[in-house]
Formats: structure tokens, sequence, C-alpha cells
């Protein structure tokens, strides 16, 4: 259709992403043939130019725009180091609109791969607000601007009604007292959740309830699992060990013998855009630092009755680092094929249980940990996490697996 000011507007309905409305708009020509010299001249370095709104790979809540139809010659010039940065935001430019204000320009970082010139906001799109995205052509590389015009995108992102559903189900360690030389958390949830900006969200308190300054490692690359559901916390490694510069200026994130707790905001967002259900909070008294390296050989081990489908039982004599736990430990039979069954975690992530999926046989078996497999303060099989730093000496890790060998009769 025509617009008002004389441009043809092109409606696009992507139900795949949730209704958004996208308009494409170009200056409308006096003449069809003068539109077809316009679009095919080789000298504009590009065809027919199109705007598309598409998902940021491997993120959620995120779009950015990509332009198509521009030659390869001028992509590569768009890629050349005698293409001044400045010239990027003329080029592609975003938009944010607002009634009655002034259009914000958007930051973000332009790219140029596989055939594709990209604009990738630095932010999520906000429901509500109305983006326009603006190429003009007479910016590229060699081109003439008389004859060339300008490509528009508008897109409108609706605002939805919350739906808040998703909550924190588990904080690990479940444990009520905890190292002072804690390493991590994990926070599960019942859904999956946005990515970008979690630091904002948590927060570690203490007895009074005033936040600890600065107590995780904040990694630009946010430690997710693949579903969204579980996010890895790590404290900061320096608020950990001894005699590093951190911990002598700032202090320990955790103090022996006070209370904290990591308390996870209700206005996080899940995948979908919702927030939360609730806040989530989890109290805890701090204890002593674990600097010991925990010993298999020194474990606890309950054999189940053959014919039957019994756990066998693994008391660890201290909690341990859930995910690892259930990730290291295995059970192999005497020809050492690995046993079916699953594994889960009681007593506060201190004693490992191993369901079989069948019934148990007479024969010899072996439970094989691996070196790796860390306690709460992140000590591993034979090596420390803290090590020596003076000397220039280190606690060398245990080489290769410990292998368990146990007999059911």
């Amino acid at each position: 259709m025509i617009g008002r000011r004389g441009e043809l507007l092109l409606l696009i309905w992507r139900p795949a992403l949730a209704g958004f409305l996208f308009v494409l708009s170009w200056p409308v020509p006096t003449s069809l043939s003068a539109a077809a010299t316009a679009t095919t001249s080789p000298s504009l370095g590009f065809s027919a130019v199109f705007l598309r709104w598409v998902p940021v790979p491997r993120e959620t809540n995120r779009l950015m725009i990509e332009v198509s139809g521009l030659a390869r010659d001028t992509l590569t010039a768009l890629q050349s180091t005698n293409w001044p940065a400045t010239n990027w935001p003329h080029l592609l430019a975003v938009y944010v609109e607002q009634p009655g204000a002034q259009p914000v320009p958007m930051l973000g970082e332009h790219q140029v791969q596989a055939g594709w010139l990209r604009f990738v906001p630095a932010f999520p799109l906000e429901p509500g607000l109305r983006y326009r995205a603006v190429f003009d052509a007479g910016r590229l590389p060699g081109t003439s601007s008389a004859a060339a015009g300008k490509v528009t995108s508008v897109l409108q992102v609706p605002v939805r009604p919350e739906r808040a559903t998703t909550t924190v189900t588990q904080v690990y360690p479940s444990a009520d007292i905890v190292p002072e030389n804690l390493l991590k958390f994990y926070v599960h949830f019942s859904a999956p959740m946005s990515r970008g900006n979690i630091y904002e969200h948590i927060r570690l308190l203490n007895e009074v309830n005033q936040p600890v300054e600065l107590p995780f490692l904040e990694l630009a690359e946010e430690l997710w699992s693949p579903d969204m559901m579980r996010l890895t916390l790590f404290i900061d490694p320096g608020r950990i060990k001894r005699e590093v510069k951190p911990l002598e200026e700032v202090g320990p994130a955790l103090v022996n013998g006070r209370r904290f707790t990591l308390l996870i905001s209700g206005s996080w967002k899940d995948a979908n855009g919702n927030r939360m259900k609730q806040a989530f909070a989890k109290p805890f008294t701090v204890g002593p630092p674990d600097r010991d390296p925990p010993d298999p050989r020194r474990w606890a081990y309950q054999a189940p009755p053959i014919r039957t489908r019994e756990p066998l039982a693994v008391d660890f004599a201290e909690p341990m680092d859930s995910a690892l736990a259930l990730r290291m430990l295995h059970v192999v039979d005497a020809s050492g094929r690995p046993v079916p069954g699953q594994p889960f975690l009681a007593e506060r992530e201190r004693l490992w249980k191993f369901l079989p999926l069948h019934a148990w046989k007479a024969g010899r078996y072996t439970l094989v940990v691996e070196s790796i497999i860390e306690d709460l303060a992140g000590n591993n099989i034979g090596r420390p996490f803290e090590v020596e730093m003076s000397g220039g000496t280190s606690t060398q890790a245990a080489s290769g697996n410990t292998r368990l060998p146990f007999e059911l009769r």
C-alpha cells in the first residue's frame, strides 16, 4: 500500500516472533522504468535491499536487524580497514521512538558476515516500544547518494500480559551451614530464564541485611545450563584464597560464625519476558573454611542385597558439589561395563545413592570416582583449591580416577 508521505509500505506478520509487526518502506519511484534502473544499477552495490528483524543466536528476548541484497564487493569494502567506524551509524541505525520525544539512537554492534550486514542492539528490545531501523544506501562505499535511497523497517514490540509463573526451585548447596571458603552456588529455576545482567537480580546480604560488596565473580559469559534453567554462581576466588590482594584489601565475602542470605529478586524475567512469581531467599550460616581434599577411601559404603533394586549408598562425610557428584561417580561391573541406573543425592548432598535399572546380581563391581569431583570449597581429590602461594610450589592433582571395588553376594 502507499503511505501518506508517498512511501510504499510492506506489512509483514511473523507469528513465530510472538506477533511482532514489521513495516518496510522505501521511496516510491516516479515510473516503473526508473525503479528498474535504480534497483539494478551495478554501481550501487545492490539489486534490492531488504531489512528484517531476526533473533540473536543463542540469546533469549533479543532481536537484531539484518540487511540483505548487498553485493559481495560492497560487503568486502565494508569489512575493509579503510572503512571508518564513524560511518556505521549513518549507514545503518536503529532508533527508539516514543510519543512526544525525539528518536533515541540505540547502542549496538555492526557486523558483516555470511553475506549479511547486521546491527545487534546492546540491550534486549522492550515490550511496548517502537523501533525504527534505517538503512541509507547512499552511504555505501562508491555509491552516489543522489541515485540511492533509504530503506526503513519499523518494529512495534507488543505489550503482553504478564504471567508470573517461574520460581526458584532449589539452591545448592542446600545445607544450612557452608564453609567460609564456599566456591559456588547453583540456582535452579522452574522454567528457562533470560540471559544478561544477572548480577542486577542477585544479592548476598549480611546478618544486618546489608549487601556484601562484589561477592561474586561477575563473568561476561554467564554460566547457564543448555536449557537455561540452572545458573552457576561463583564466589570471587580473590575473596577466598589467602595472600591475594582482594582478600587482604576487601576481606572475605563470607565470614566464619556469621549468617548470610542469598537473595534472588522477583523482578528477574524468564525467557518469555515475564517477571518471576516471587523473590527467593536462602539464609545460611558460615562455618570454618575447608581446605582438605576429599578422600574416597575414607567414605562409608552401604552395599545393597542381591536380587533387589535397593540403592548403593555412599556417605561422603561432608556435603559435596551437587552437579559434579551426580556426574563424576559411576558403577561398573566386573567387565568394566557401566551398570545402568540413576544416581541421586540425599542428606543435604552428603549422601550419594545409585538406584539400578535392574536388580543387583552377585558379582564384583567397581565404584569409579573421577578426580575432578569437588567438595563445597572446590577441593578436588588429591588437590586443595587453595594451593601454596609462596615458594613457587603447588600441590599436584591426583592422576587418573579412584577405583573402589566391592562385591555383592
